[in-house]
């Protein structure tokens, strides 16, 4: 079958509500220092482990979507989803928290799972378009997500939000039963070889590689960012409460508006360009960063080059795996996303540290080498497919 305007929405909007679970923690990050009495930079570990959490299910649970029937894959994690939510607010603590936060984002995995079936289900032609609008939906309830836990957390503590949360993947694993397609996979091995296939794409595909390099280092800058801004934002002289912190998330709302955008250009002839776009763009937000002081419109121009830059390279990237090996696609993405999200953790607990070293002007210089040397692995490859005349790239 093929995907209506409507379902392509419907997954879009999952995606969006669904992925927020991984991003509830991160402007709550004061609040549970309060009540577990930790340092800030004690308490922002949740923000990796859930970050750590989800690389560990896109390796282990995602590459099963080319093995098993997608629609009821997708309704037992969230099921599972639901459990580990509850944990998170019931949790008496810090210990079982951070344990909670690791069966969130292994279990948030399924914008991973609904990707590839809409993929599936859409022609060359529309797969860009479809990508392009479901991460739209993926990137709003990123921005949203913050928002909205940042007004929770500051009006009825940070459990509630936990509570919330479970509550809407409730309504959601009711929604996706009755409305979501089924889609068949072409997969007929062992889960041992499915797994070991993927090291046989990460050899063969060198557009795999690159896009996972590349996007692993993209996510550390936007990881590590969102989680040490908090800190910036919470410290003098802006002294910012949860509520307040929250609200910036908003700001990143034109890189959703990029995204269908991004996916239209990302199937032309050169989607590299894109790819050089996003970095520049990440690397003036980072100035904008630099030169904030007290000035919060710089601060607020910095989140919004931040989030199309981020959605030009993944949008883009995806769009670009996805035509590879078509009856793999559940395991390029495993590959692809799982180097994304281990570069989130790692760019989360990076910025801490740069954070706790020199505070936010070591953040913005040690994010701007990271960006550098993203740019550096682009001309790498770039030089790579002009010597090779584009033999196995795009």
């Amino acid at each position: 079958m093929q995907l209506n305007r409507s379902d392509v929405l419907l997954m879009a909007f999952c995606t969006g509500l669904i992925v927020a679970n991984i991003y509830y923690c991160q402007p709550l990050v004061i609040l549970v220092a309060a009540e577990f009495n930790l340092t800030e930079s004690q308490a922002g570990q949740i923000t990796y482990l859930t970050q750590a959490g989800y690389a560990l299910g896109l390796f282990l649970i995602v590459p099963l979507g080319d093995m098993f029937e997608r629609r009821k894959q997708i309704l037992m994690i969230t099921a599972i989803a639901i459990a580990a939510l509850l944990l998170a607010a019931l949790s008496p603590t810090f210990l079982l928290l951070q344990m909670a936060c690791v069966l969130i984002g292994a279990s948030s995995i399924i914008p991973q799972l609904i990707l590839p079936m809409a993929a599936n289900l859409t022609s060359d032609e529309e797969r860009g378009p479809t990508i392009g609008i479901i991460m739209s939906g993926l990137l709003i309830g990123i921005l949203a997500s913050r928002a909205l836990s940042g007004s929770i957390g500051f009006l009825w503590g940070w459990r509630t939000m936990y509570f919330i949360a479970a509550g809407i993947c409730s309504l959601l694993l009711l929604l996706m039963a009755r409305r979501f397609p089924q889609s068949q996979p072409a997969f007929k091995g062992t889960y041992k070889t499915l797994l070991l296939s993927m090291w046989h794409y990460i050899k063969t595909q060198p557009v795999l590689r690159e896009a996972s390099i590349i996007n692993f280092l993209a996510f550390a800058i936007l990881s590590g960012f969102w989680t040490t801004m908090v800190l910036f934002l919470a410290n003098p002289p802006f002294s910012f409460q949860t509520l307040q912190i929250g609200l910036f998330g908003i700001a990143g709302a034109a890189g959703a508006l990029a995204a269908p955008l991004v996916g239209r250009w990302s199937g032309g002839k050169n989607p590299r360009k894109n790819l050089l776009t996003g970095l520049l763009l990440q690397l003036l937000s980072i100035a904008a960063f630099y030169f904030t002081g007290s000035h919060l419109y710089l601060f607020v121009m910095g989140i919004i080059l931040i989030d199309i830059g981020q959605q030009a390279i993944h949008v883009t990237n995806q769009t670009r795996i996805y035509t590879l090996v078509p009856e793999a696609r559940n395991r390029l993405n495993t590959i692809f996303m799982s180097v994304s999200f281990i570069g989130a953790s790692f760019g989360s607990a990076f910025g801490l540290w740069l954070w706790e070293k020199g505070a936010w002007a070591l953040f913005c210089l040690g994010t701007t080498l990271v960006v550098l040397l993203n740019l550096f692995i682009y001309i790498f490859y770039s030089y790579k497919i002009k010597v090779n005349h584009g033999k196995g790239t795009d």
